[in-house]
């Protein structure tokens, strides 16, 4: 039982810390609707609108007065598990284990001089949420597992000359997550456990655009390394026959661990005055997650375990048409790469490498307005399982998922 209890706080806390569920690992990149259209592409160079607060804040400089920006994506994930010869357990495949989630963004830029510029944004840089039912044969190992982010992210950018810009800011981000599954006390019956967790953790991030021409510029950004101090409880629901003692007992953890570190190298060249190109490649280094350590709360270590993912890149490619003065159409494709390997996937982290296709349009509302919409179908490659929790009593989850994701993005500019 000291096992059960040890395996569910190892993957709530993973949870908890987790950074690119739209990219690699659970991260969301969706951060704008006006890079939604473009799948993303040149998102450190565009420096469109100021959502570039968050992927570059040096493309503030090429921002006048100040503005204000409000998005809302509505991302429905799809995971359909196919049995295929798991042990163990008794249940069903069970029903489709994405729900819709609503992830908002929120930025605010200002000029404090023709050279400098100020902003902040508070978005929501990672998420999870996967939900089974009762009955699935799974239900030992996953039940449901929601991670909530917010990140808070004062920013300040300087033009140094016409060709070479300057920005940094700083990260301030705060999780929780709720993880919840059956649990099995052999002869004395079945019970649930819920994890639910929270943390405050810190970085900054970097960023710098230079012009090569007045039609064409390159941007590179950087995010640092976060690191934070976990901190967790667990509750179980047991059986008459079992004490709140133990294995079972309700109790306190912490865990500390860093989030990887991001780097990303973005073009955008307006080629006509009808057609912008833009391109970017982005590596995140996963390879960081290398083990978790769980302690109890007197400080004594309850088990080390190995994560072993890996470093991922994800590349895009995006174009723009400028259909008028007032509307503009977008396109994008992308490759996104998964951090974790098949023989470490979880019934919690069903997903594998996506490629993404996105559509939108910008118009322009009045002249100091623009409303967004962008739009993404990612076709996510089938995801194998192969679980073995049966010394644990949780049975062997054998099998594939089946996934894709859509998202809907909307999108507000407001210039005062």
């Amino acid at each position: 039982m000291e096992k059960v209890e040890i395996k569910i706080v190892m993957i709530s806390l993973t949870l908890l810390v987790s950074n690119n569920t739209q990219a690699a690992g659970f991260a969301l990149i969706e951060q704008s609707a006006s890079g939604m259209g473009n799948a993303y592409a040149g998102a450190a160079a565009i420096a469109e609108d100021a959502s570039t607060i968050f992927f570059n804040p040096a493309g503030m400089t090429y921002i006048d007065g100040t503005q204000a920006v409000g998005a809302l994506h509505l991302i429905k994930p799809n995971a359909e598990f196919e049995n295929k010869g798991s042990l163990g357990v008794m249940g069903d495949e069970g029903p489709n284990a994405g729900d819709l989630a609503f992830v908002p963004n929120f930025y605010f830029m200002t000029e404090l001089t023709p050279s400098i510029k100020a902003g902040i944004s508070i978005n929501v840089p990672f998420g999870l949420k996967t939900e089974y039912d009762d009955k699935w044969l799974g239900r030992f190992q996953a039940d449901k597992s929601e991670l909530k982010t917010i990140n808070i992210n004062p920013s300040i950018a300087f033009k140094i000359s016409d060709q070479l810009s300057f920005g940094a800011g700083l990260s301030l981000m705060r999780a929780e997550a709720t993880l919840t599954r059956s649990v099995n006390f052999g002869g004395a019956g079945v019970g649930d456990v819920e994890i639910k967790g929270d943390d405050w953790g810190y970085g900054f991030n970097l960023g710098t655009i230079y012009q090569f021409t007045t039609d064409t510029r390159v941007g590179l950004a950087y995010r640092s390394k976060v690191k934070q101090k976990l901190e967790g409880e667990a509750k179980f629901t047991r059986p008459v026959l079992v004490p709140n003692a133990g294995a079972a007992a309700d109790g306190d953890v912490t865990a500390s661990i860093n989030l990887p570190e991001t780097f990303s190298a973005s073009i955008f060249s307006r080629v006509t005055n009808k057609w912008d190109v833009m391109a970017d490649v982005t590596f995140t280094r996963w390879s960081r997650f290398e083990e978790l350590r769980v302690l109890r709360d007197n400080g004594s270590t309850l088990t080390v375990t190995p994560q072993n993912w890996e470093n991922t890149m994800r590349y895009s490619i995006g174009v723009n048409y400028h259909y008028s003065d007032a509307v503009k159409l977008r396109a994008g494709l992308a490759y996104d790469e998964e951090a974790i390997k098949d023989e470490f996937r979880t019934a919690r982290i069903p997903g594998n490498d996506r490629k993404w296709l996105s559509f939108g349009a910008s118009y322009k509302v009045t002249p100091v307005s623009v409303l967004d919409v962008g739009y993404a179908h990612l076709f996510v490659n089938n995801a194998k399982i192969n679980d073995d929790q049966l010394a644990m009593g949780n049975g062997l989850v054998r099998g594939e998922y089946k996934n894709s994701v859509d998202i809907l993005s909307l999108q507000y500019t407001h210039n005062f």
